[in-house]
This record gives structure tokens, C-alpha cells and sequence, in this order.
């Protein structure tokens, strides 16, 4: 049966996260829905990336299998019926063996402070009105690179096989509207690490920890050293990359 990939962006305000849910409004349930709305048939899709609650996505990605044949048209009657916060960007075939989750070699975050009151970022970034050193923050995600172990930055009850990643980007850079934004591209992301390591970092760019203190951190493996205390509102999921 011919495989396809559904290309998707949201904005996760108003979800309770990315894959289906009893009883909870996700992004999985909202496309699914559309879908037989569409085509009067049930679609199983299957994500390549989890987001939490709140969290959004300029690219992210669902595959599925159907003897359907998907054109343009349809493209555009799928987001006729997609909330306003959902897009679909395309809808391509591909080989029947492809794997949106497995497939994919690398995932891209941003993560967007910003530091004076706006109405207009409030659910699109953290407000963080204190002051920060970009220096320590530079010099603390270039340490991030020299870790494979991310056993600390990853939440409480995380059941996978190991917890070692490795990060390919790790940047901060201030935007021209005094946003400080982290970018941050690895082969493969822990459950809650990119809030934990804007949480952890901030501590050193505020003065609380130092370089050295935050290198202590990543050796303990010890999630309760890090900050998870990040909120969701400031994280995209940029980019889903494949060979």
C-alpha cells in the first residue's frame, strides 16, 4: 500500500500535545479527524515527533498508508477544515518502507526569550525580564558539545534505551527585537531536555551558577540537579531532517 508523509506546522497553544490522547485535544486528533472528514475513511497516522502541551512546531511530521490517491486539491480541503492553528504544508509519497520517526537523522529547536512585556509573544516565547550575561550563555552551550550523557536533562520516569545524544548546534543569539533565542540540533532528543537546558543555562547567564557548576550538572546524571522549570510557550520544533 502506497506510505505517505504529512508535513504540518501548529502552533501548540491550544493542545495537550502532539500524539493522540483519551479524552484531550491534540494535534494527531485534529489532522485524523480532518482526514475522514475529507475522505470518509479512517487514516492511522503515525508522528515522527512528540511535542508537549503548549509546545509548537514550524515542521513536524505524520506518515500513513492508503490506496487513496492524494492530489493538490486535496491539500487544500484538508486546511479548509484544519483549525487555524494547524497547517499542512504537503503531502508527498514515498517509499513504502520510509519512517517518518525512525527515518529522521536530526531534529532542530528554538527556544525564544524575550525580556520586555509584549502582548504579542506572551504565547510564543518566555517573558524573563532579568538580565544576562550572552557571553556565559554562548560558553555554556559550547560545553553541551563535548557530552554525549544527557542523563540530567532528561525528565523523571523517561523509559528509553539510553540516554546519550549527540548535539551537532548549540547556540544562543539575541534577535534585533532584544529576543535571546537558543537553537539546538542533536541526532535525537530526551523527553523534556531542551526546556531543561534553557532552564539550566539561564542559572549561569544570571550569575546563580557557574561554567564549571553547570559541567557538574551534565556528569551527575542526575535529573533533579537540572531546572525544568522552563515553560512550554518559548519551544519550537524548527526543523525534522532525513537523509
Amino acid at each position: 500500500m502506497p506510505r505517505y508523509f504529512l508535513e504540518l506546522a501548529y502552533k501548540g497553544t491550544a493542545y495537550h500535545g502532539f500524539q493522540i490522547q483519551d479524552n484531550a485535544a491534540t494535534i494527531q486528533l485534529a489532522i485524523e479527524k480532518a482526514l475522514f472528514t475529507l475522505f470518509k475513511v479512517d487514516i492511522d497516522l503515525t508522528g515522527s515527533s512528540r511535542t508537549d502541551a503548549g509546545v509548537h512546531a514550524l515542521q513536524n511530521y505524520f506518515h500513513f498508508d492508503t490506496d487513496l490517491v492524494i492530489t493538490n486539491k486535496h491539500l487544500y480541503n484538508l486546511n479548509a477544515i484544519l483549525p487555524e492553528d494547524i497547517a499542512v504544508k504537503s503531502i508527498k509519497q514515498v517509499a513504502d518502507t520510509a519512517h517518518c520517526r525512525f527515518d529522521a537523522v536530526a531534529r532542530s529547536y528554538y527556544y525564544y526569550i524575550y525580556q520586555q512585556k509584549n502582548p504579542f509573544l506572551k504565547d510564543r516565547g518566555w517573558f524573563y525580564p532579568y538580565e544576562l550575561d550572552i557571553s556565559l550563555l554562548q560558553q555554556a552551550a559550547a560545553i553541551l558539545k563535548n557530552h554525549t550523557d544527557f542523563t540530567s536533562f532528561a525528565k523523571r520516569n523517561t523509559q528509553v534505551f539510553t540516554h546519550n545524544c549527540t548535539i551537532l548546534i548549540s547556540e544562543w543569539s539575541i534577535a534585533a527585537d532584544q529576543q535571546y533565542i537558543y537553537h539546538v540540533q542533536a541526532n535525537r532528543f530526551l523527553r523534556g531536555m531542551v526546556r531543561g537546558l534553557v532552564g539550566t543555562m539561564l542559572k549561569v547567564g544570571r550569575g546563580q551558577l557557574s561554567l564549571d557548576d553547570f559541567e557538574k550538572i551534565i556528569l551527575a546524571k542526575d535529573c533533579t540537579k537540572a531546572d525544568f522549570s522552563t515553560p512550554p510557550q518559548g519551544l519550537f520544533l524548527a526543523k525534522v531532517i532525513y537523509p
